[in-house]
């Protein structure tokens, strides 16, 4: 780990070694081969979640203790705050902007930010992004159609609840959307923004999500949940919810991995 700029930069390069050989690769080395995945933080923890996921499955992909070349920019969570909660949409979008192209400085090939909060302040800046990027939304829905769910329940911050950040991406692909109600939106978003960004996890706010989710599924008829925060799969998963989980988190990383891995 080092640091770069002034701002937060993991920079995680792990040699990949010849055991890509037994997966079919070629002699050029897996290394060269795949891709650098450039990683746009906002929050610590769901970010690192996204991170690990990369590095630990990538050998599904590449062999034995392998993974792609990864890098993380992240601004501080206060500057995303701060203009999140001023509806300053446009300032969080120049903050993505900025840590688009200092991943780009340094290599990366196309980026992903696990935080589906801040993908609403994308269409500001779509047009001008410097590499490719893999939409959260578009992930999760691919994984829903694939596994044959039909309406989804969707929890997160009351900013991306409200949002039209997996509406169209959900409606495109034949897929209904069930959004909690206005206490439940606040409750979510305190829990979230006051315990799990800050890496605390209770009991008692594990039973608050398996209460949503039930009510998710008996009064709006759900079959399944999008877990649509990136911390909420730290508390949350199939073996503690009453409906399938979507973890936009894991999801993510691993359209990541399939990507970097195809080069």
């Amino acid at each position: 780990m080092r640091q770069v700029y002034s701002h937060v930069h993991l920079y995680a390069v792990y040699g990949i070694n010849a055991h890509r050989d037994a997966l079919g690769a070629t002699h050029a080395g897996p290394q060269s081969m795949s891709l650098h995945i450039g990683i746009v933080a906002c929050s610590a923890e769901g970010a690192a979640l996204c991170y690990k996921t990369i590095c630990v499955e990538g050998a599904q992909f590449l062999g034995p203790h392998a993974h792609p070349e990864v890098s993380i920019h992240t601004h501080s969570l206060s500057e995303y705050m701060q203009r999140i909660y001023r509806g300053d949409w446009p300032g969080v979008a120049q903050l993505m902007h900025g840590s688009a192209h200092k991943l780009k400085s340094i290599g990366a090939d196309f980026l992903i930010c696990p935080d589906n909060t801040i993908h609403q302040a994308l269409p500001f800046i779509e047009a001008r992004l410097p590499l490719p990027w893999l939409h959260i939304a578009e992930v999760v829905a691919a994984e829903a159609v694939e596994r044959g769910f039909k309406r989804l329940g969707l929890t997160g911050t009351r900013w991306l609840v409200d949002s039209a950040v997996y509406p169209p991406k959900l409606t495109e692909r034949g897929l209904e959307l069930a959004r909690p109600n206005s206490a439940e939106r606040d409750e979510t978003n305190r829990l979230i923004m006051d315990e799990l960004v800050c890496g605390v996890f209770t009991a008692k706010t594990v039973g608050f999500f398996q209460q949503l989710i039930a009510r998710l599924k008996h009064d709006e008829h759900c079959d399944a949940v999008i877990l649509g925060c990136t911390e909420i799969p730290l508390i949350i998963s199939d073996a503690n919810s009453v409906l399938p989980t979507l973890d936009s988190t894991r999801l993510l990383a691993r359209a990541a991995l399939r990507r970097a891995a195809a080069g």
